[in-house]
Formats: C-alpha cells, sequence, structure tokens
C-alpha cells in the first residue's frame, strides 16, 4: 500500500474507474446478448429496438473511451450484419 497521499488517492481513483468500465463492459454484453436473442425469436419490431439501444450503450463506450471506436465500429457492424441476415430469411 503506498504511503504518500497522492498516491493513495491515484489508487481510490482508480478503483472507482476500473469499477465503473467493468460495469459499462457488462452492459455493452447484456444489450448485445439481448439483442441477438431478439433477431434469433424472429420478432422484428423488438430486435430493431434492441439494437438501437445497443448502439447507444456502445456509441457511449466508445465516447468516454471505455473502449475503443474501431472495437465500437466492430460490434455495432456485426449486429447490423445479423439484423440484416434475419431480415433475409
Amino acid at each position: 500500500m503506498p504511503q504518500i497521499k497522492a498516491n493513495i488517492k491515484s489508487m481510490k481513483q482508480d478503483a472507482e474507474r476500473r469499477a465503473q468500465n467493468t460495469a459499462t463492459k457488462s452492459r455493452i454484453r447484456t444489450a448485445t446478448k439481448r439483442t441477438i436473442e431478439a433477431i434469433e425469436s424472429g420478432d422484428h419490431d423488438a430486435a430493431k429496438a434492441a439494437y438501437a439501444n445497443a448502439t447507444r450503450i456502445i456509441d457511449k463506450a466508445a465516447s468516454k473511451g471505455v473502449i475503443h471506436k474501431n472495437n465500437a465500429a466492430r460490434k455495432k457492424s456485426a449486429l447490423h450484419a445479423r439484423l440484416k441476415a434475419n431480415d433475409a430469411e
């Protein structure tokens, strides 16, 4: 454990940021999973709503620097491709 006040504060801030980032990443995984479930269930309206929610969460995470912008684009693209592939069937 650090003895210097600035280092103690830094460790505290790191722990808070890590907890927020973990929660945000969990929200991304949950939204992605719900979107995929909605797509596979065949409910087009629910799938579109879930996709819109997932993209909002992913974009917010990317803007805050939790995930890289290219990672966000890749996640959104994969979800969109799945949504479109299901529409074609």
